[in-house]
């Protein structure tokens, strides 16, 4: 990895909803508390750069982007416009389902691939022709490897639950089996999926911005059963996260 890759700058955070921001803003926020802790001691030593404000910790921020690959792609584009440059990469981030076999219920999944998995056509006797077959553009974005792989070292050295594979972003959330099984047999070995990182991954990509997608599972992608989804243990999981987050990028950032 190049050695100015995180400390160039800052790092964004995109969520959809606010919920998932507060898990995640409270995960960066324990790091801290656990940092002032030390303080206290006279153990460690921190500075300014390190607080926590209304958006995130030390240099990693953190917005509601908005529901679905639209808003994201906008709110997304909106905050790297806007900081002129100042981000060296953006992270999608949020609860979402997991796929049977791939990952389970609480668990983290980061994306090696973020494919927004309905963007094409419906082509007769073909269940579906993706926007890459009709020739319009790209319907997949790699996730970039180097911050997964850190991060991933990082979660997993954390002892959280961890699965690794394609992302799918969806303008609609699965609800059948049918569906569930259709869209893996569309893209072998998808792990999760949710309906903003496709969006988000775009936005990145228009402004050369490296892009990294993780999500916490609420529920397993099929049969939508609400009563079955446990909403309250991923944004947990996420708000583990979050503090893992905040020791890779502040240790990196301040090196």
């Amino acid at each position: 990895m190049d050695p100015n890759y995180i400390k160039r700058d800052r790092i964004l955070i995109v969520t959809a909803v606010e919920a998932e921001r507060e898990a995640l803003l409270r995960g960066l926020g324990r790091k801290q508390d656990d940092r002032r802790s030390e303080d206290a001691t006279g153990a460690a030593e921190t500075d300014n750069r390190n607080s926590l404000d209304a958006a995130g910790a030390g240099r990693v921020h953190v917005i509601a982007g908005g529901v679905g690959p639209a808003a994201a792609a906008a709110s997304t584009s909106a905050a790297l416009a806007t900081a002129g440059g100042a981000y060296a990469a953006v992270i999608s981030a949020g609860i979402g389902g997991g796929f049977a076999g791939q990952a389970e219920i609480g668990s983290l999944v980061l994306a090696s691939e973020i494919v927004c998995a309905d963007l094409g056509a419906e082509a007769p006797p073909q269940d579906f022709v993706s926007i890459d077959q009709l020739g319009f553009g790209t319907a997949s974005y790699t996730a970039d490897a180097p911050l997964t792989a850190r991060l991933a070292e990082a979660l997993r050295a954390a002892g959280l639950p961890l699965a690794a594979g394609p992302v799918l972003t969806v303008s609609t959330v699965t609800g059948t089996a049918e569906t569930a099984a259709r869209l893996a047999q569309r893209v072998p070995g998808a792990t999760a999926e949710a309906m903003e990182g496709f969006g988000v991954a775009a936005a990145a990509q228009l402004h050369g911005v490296p892009v990294v997608e993780l999500r916490a599972v609420s529920n397993a992608v099929g049969l939508r059963d609400r009563g079955a989804w446990r909403i309250k243990e991923a944004l947990a999981a996420l708000e583990a996260a979050g503090a893992v987050l905040a020791e890779v990028f502040e240790h990196e950032c301040d090196e």
